[in-house]
């Protein structure tokens, strides 16, 4: 099977996005059975050294801003006009492109309509997008059934064409908790990571540390991730915070940083107002680190009972978490131990196979 994915996600920052493309790349690559052409709606930009040995690219040619105008507008151009000819295409990032071929598109959650106050005005745009594709018979893949019944109720698709097909969670080489400390510059210390943007809350989790900080006085807050838009609300937030000398934010970090700071953390705190799915608590877990989320979204479906939830609006509720995670040895052995079940139940070669079937079944 000859398969278009879209890889534009992979020209960017490794977010969760893009470590989905990633994962359907690399193993659909590994497989005798299929063959991956993946495309990039760029201008400029190309994957060519960016995507596995036997992957073949593509590119638009087109600015992702033109493209989207004219498929916003029309059923041209096809993408196969780049691409060749392939047997399905799968938009990985809302973007369900013109197509002879049958069309998948990944819908990661409906942030634009929720918290239109919070996006972008490029992803503004996806509703758009999103109903054009749909109106070509685009079929949708959503991480999370909570997305999916979200989908339904918005666009009034057919629930027949809208398939739920949970992420994986790839193993990774165990961190240097020795290392983590140092780059935190604490020996103790709530993490948060993530890309910085304004549904991921953190400046109500600033407010919460600074109320256990000063009862906790060797605690750290460090906040890693790429900054996205809305982050000078969590800049503001730290400098107006009594604890405001015990709060890092250290900016992106690479796989292996990441993984010394999970290592090194004593609990990871995720108080995000909405998500699709929450790659950074499900890799907490798998890292032995007791999590405190935000009860919203998709979360309490993806994390199941492995995490202590809190109400994410409620600064003083975040607060009572991370007190009782730093505090209370009973409820973080419970979790850490949840965590790792939960965690090892995600796995990509089982996402990648319940795809494929989607796949086949349009073709």
């Amino acid at each position: 099977m000859r398969i278009a994915i879209d890889g534009t996600p992979l020209l960017g920052a490794r977010t969760g996005v893009a470590t989905m493309v990633e994962s359907l790349v690399g193993r659909f690559a590994a497989r005798d059975d299929t063959h991956v052409v993946a495309y990039a709606v760029s201008g400029r930009m190309s994957l060519d050294g960016g995507v596995p040995n036997g992957v073949d690219t593509a590119r638009s040619r087109l600015p992702a801003k033109l493209a989207w105008w004219f498929w916003e507008r029309a059923d041209r151009p096809r993408i196969e006009h780049w691409t060749g000819a392939v047997d399905v295409v799968h938009g990985t990032n809302y973007v369900g492109p013109p197509a002879a071929s049958p069309v998948v598109v990944t819908v990661h959650d409906l942030t634009f309509l929720r918290f239109p106050e919070m996006c972008t005005t490029d992803t503004l745009r996806f509703p758009r997008l999103l109903r054009r594709a749909f109106q070509r018979g685009a079929h949708v893949h959503t991480p999370s059934d909570f997305v999916r019944d979200e989908v339904i109720a918005e666009f009034a698709i057919d629930p027949a064409r809208v398939v739920r097909i949970h992420h994986g969670l790839a193993p990774s080489a165990a961190g240097d908790a020795s290392r983590g400390r140092a780059r935190a510059g604490a020996s103790r210390y709530v993490l948060a990571v993530g890309t910085v943007e304004p549904r991921k809350n953190l400046p109500v989790l600033v407010r919460a540390f600074d109320a256990v900080a000063g009862d906790d006085e060797d605690l750290v807050l460090v906040v890693a991730g790429p900054s996205g838009w809305g982050a000078e609300a969590l800049a503001e937030a730290t400098r107006v915070a009594r604890a405001s000398d015990r709060i890092r934010r250290i900016g992106y970090v690479s796989p292996a940083e990441r993984a010394d700071l999970l290592a090194g953390a004593t609990l990871f705190a995720y108080p995000s107002l909405y998500e699709g799915f929450g790659f950074p608590p499900l890799e907490a877990m798998a890292a032995g680190v007791p999590v405190v989320a935000g009860a919203a979204g998709a979360l309490p479906e993806v994390v199941g009972d492995a995490a202590l939830f809190v109400d994410p609006h409620d600064a003083d509720a975040v607060a009572a978490g991370l007190a009782r995670l730093t505090d209370d040895e009973t409820c973080r052995a419970d979790l850490i131990a949840r965590g790792r079940a939960r965690a090892a139940t995600y796995s990509w070669d089982i996402a990648v196979d319940e795809m494929l079937k989607l796949y086949r079944s349009l073709s």
